[in-house]
């Protein structure tokens, strides 16, 4: 199961799942083709759309391993 921290890059994230693209999407990250979010850290597009960095790695996390909240 792979799992994420906050230094995960975005472009990295929709490698590992594109499917956890409708998480980003619903948190206001609407520029996931941009080159420069791809570039960005989880913790920096987290911070950046206003939410808990921490609070987004375990979304993702609980996605990843099958358990969506």
């Amino acid at each position: 199961m792979a799992q994420v921290t906050k230094s995960t890059m975005i472009g990295e994230l929709l490698q590992i799942d594109e499917n956890v693209a409708p998480i980003l999407l619903n948190i206001g990250m609407h520029c996931l083709g941009c080159p420069s979010s791809q570039m960005e850290t989880i913790e920096e597009a987290a911070m950046v759309h206003g939410i808990n960095p921490d609070d987004l790695v375990t979304k993702i996390n609980d996605f990843l391993a099958g358990n969506p909240a």
